[in-house]
């Protein structure tokens, strides 16, 4: 048998095949693999440990008037109610600067922000700020218990059937939203927030 020979083939056939399958690869992954990011416009870009709970959606939009704390289950109509069953509503805080804040005890980076959240609120209260943390489909003695752990003093929301999360097209948690005093979305953040960066927002909303 001759040196070089393959079955039939030398190892000068073997290497031009060769070259010819690598340089066929190289043409196909640069047409199939995936393109960039495209320059019109970006999706949202949540927090780095924003918790994703269903499709992405867009939001509500800053500078929207914020709908009622109201959602639909079925055919009923829902309204949010604190741990105690009390109605919340917005209506009942126009003139006064808002937070709701969507979240759940089992969601890392909730637990995470929990106390920056609860020490801005007492910094603030006596400015009129108000919190609402609505909690996505927990039952109440789970969510009373974090609550007393962590010594929360804003108003609790109980979103049991996720409603109140779909009319605020909500799709991950955290989700914050600040609203001024007259209804005004004025910021907006998915992902937890630093304390710094609730105190900014915090004053936006504040403005007369």
């Amino acid at each position: 048998r001759r040196r070089g020979l393959i079955g039939p083939f030398t190892a000068r056939h073997i290497g031009l095949a060769n070259a010819v399958v690598i340089g066929a690869a190289a043409v196909l992954f640069a047409f199939t693999r995936p393109i960039g990011a495209p320059t019109a416009t970006p999706p949202v870009q949540p927090g780095a440990t924003f918790y994703v709970i269903s499709a992405e959606t867009k939001g509500l939009a800053v500078g929207q008037l914020a709908p009622e704390l109201t959602g639909r289950d079925g055919d009923a109509e829902i309204g949010l109610t604190d741990l105690d069953g009390q109605p919340i509503s917005l209506a009942a805080y126009r003139g006064k600067p808002v937070w709701v804040v969507f979240w759940a005890t089992w969601c890392p980076p909730c637990q995470q922000e929990t106390p920056d959240i609860r020490d801005a609120y007492d910094a603030h209260e006596k400015d009129g700020l108000v919190v609402i943390a609505i909690d996505i489909q927990e039952d109440v003695d789970s969510v009373r218990q974090y609550v007393e752990t962590y010594g929360l003093r804003y108003r609790i929301g109980m979103d049991t059937t996720a409603a109140i999360m779909r009319t605020y097209s909500v799709f991950g948690l955290p989700t914050h939203y600040f609203i001024d005093r007259h209804g005004v979305i004025r910021d907006r953040y998915f992902g937890p927030l630093k304390r710094a960066e609730m105190e900014q927002r915090i004053s936006v909303i504040s403005e007369p």
